[in-house]
């Protein structure tokens, strides 16, 4: 583990949000869509479920998408945006099957501030430990996607949105063969 568990969720999700605007699509069109994320990653709390609510949700993306490209210093500018906007105030908190870990919003503040929030406490880690080159884009030439790598030896090239490390791996192979006679 390269960092803690909840860290680890933390990153895992903003990935996750970053890749629902990968390569050209929409995947939070709707606030159904929404619903369907937010469930799949596990993330409680107070919902307006709104129009509002899912365009704050993409402002956020665009945002943290930002640190992936972002240099050290524009990364921390951002991670501190995010903290000081969502009003911050690091506690630790035992729920829902969790151990302790630290929530720095309460549960009834807006869904975006609590996402910016768990975003920002993780990417604080990251920067801390000056782990920022485990934040990667797809390698594949026709993929945008944000990539986490917490691999041990910093091997891992390709997201996880589709199968773009078979192709690469599949493209490889044909073309040794090719080259092989």
């Amino acid at each position: 583990m390269v960092f803690a568990p909840d860290t680890e969720v933390a990153l895992r999700t903003v990935v996750n949000l970053i890749n629902t605007a990968a390569n050209g699509r929409e995947g939070l069109a709707s606030v159904g869509d929404l619903d369907s994320f937010l469930a799949a990653e596990g993330f409680s709390g107070a919902r307006t479920r709104d129009a509002a609510e899912l365009q704050s949700v993409r402002q956020l993306r665009g945002l943290l998408a930002g640190v992936w490209t972002a240099g050290e210093d524009a990364a921390v500018d951002t991670v501190n945006r995010l903290l000081r906007d969502a009003n911050a105030l690091p506690q630790l908190m035992k729920h829902d099957g969790w151990d302790w870990h630290l929530h720095a919003t309460a549960p009834e503040a807006p869904l975006a501030d609590r996402m910016s929030t768990e975003a920002a406490m993780a990417l604080a880690d990251v920067i801390r430990s000056k782990e920022m080159d485990r934040l990667r884009t797809c390698e594949s030439e026709d993929c945008d996607a944000a990539v986490l790598d917490l691999s041990r030896n910093r091997s891992k090239r390709y997201c996880d949105t589709g199968n773009c490390a078979n192709r690469a791996h599949v493209a490889a192979y044909r073309a040794r063969q090719a080259a092989a006679g």
